[in-house]
């Protein structure tokens, strides 16, 4: 059993004691903030079970969805692309922007950057770095391979946060920071599971939703009621 030290202890207490089903979304942010207790403006982050099974090719689920008030977050954004989109990716505030000198640089071990963009007409180069690179690489349904590259940049650097279900049928996904009002943490809650449901796939059986909780960088989580929580998408 892990242990934890006398601050995470200390939080728990404030945590009240849920039921299997949870509790509603407006009691468990007001609990979360109240457990949260690090120097730091700690990030609020969201944990959903979804009744998927990511084995099955057409039950993977992927994409992105820019959350109202951002994540609290702005994160390094590189671009591969050339000519004026170039100079567009630039303007919009990418924090590196290249051809295939950044590919080169990214092939040679350089991870300078939170995400990868690339216009389509670049995957061409870009595709040598599949097996380093992984889930980070762009990829069309995370809205990393773009023909405009200077709204997805803003839109990263103001919020879009990008979602994929791992090998446990769980998506892990930032939606604020501790300093959030209860309010703005609930409409990014909302936004990103409508997000979800549209993603759902036609094969999923059953419940999609089947467990959401939300925790601090440093504090423990409060399991909500989903039937409560998926409410709120429809007020996104």
């Amino acid at each position: 059993m892990a242990k934890h030290g006398k601050r995470y202890d200390q939080a728990v207490k404030k945590v009240p004691v849920t039921a299997e089903e949870g509790i509603a979304p407006t009691a468990a942010f007001e609990a979360m903030k109240a457990a949260a207790s690090a120097k730091f403006d700690e990030t609020v982050e969201v944990a959903i079970r979804l009744g998927v099974d990511p084995r099955q090719s057409d039950q993977m689920v992927r994409g992105s969805v820019v959350l109202p008030h951002g994540t609290g977050k702005s994160p390094k954004v590189a671009v591969i692309t050339r000519g004026d989109n170039a100079t567009a990716a630039q303007e919009a505030g990418a924090d590196e922007v290249g051809a295939e000198d950044l590919v080169a640089r990214i092939d040679e071990g350089w991870r300078g950057f939170d995400i990868l963009v690339a216009t389509r007409d670049m995957m061409g180069i870009v595709g040598k770095l599949g097996r380093k690179l992984g889930p980070r690489m762009p990829n069309p349904k995370a809205g990393t391979v773009t023909d405009n590259v200077a709204q997805t940049v803003r839109d990263l650097k103001g919020g879009k946060a990008g979602f994929r279900v791992d090998k446990a049928g769980n998506i892990h996904v930032p939606i604020g920071k501790v300093s959030y009002s209860v309010e703005q943490l609930e409409e990014n809650l909302g936004t990103l599971l409508g997000a979800l449901l549209r993603a759902k796939p036609a094969s999923s059986k059953g419940a999609y939703l089947k467990k959401i909780t939300i925790s601090s960088t440093m504090g423990p989580s409060v399991r909500l009621d989903v039937p409560a929580a998926q409410a709120l998408a429809g007020k996104a």
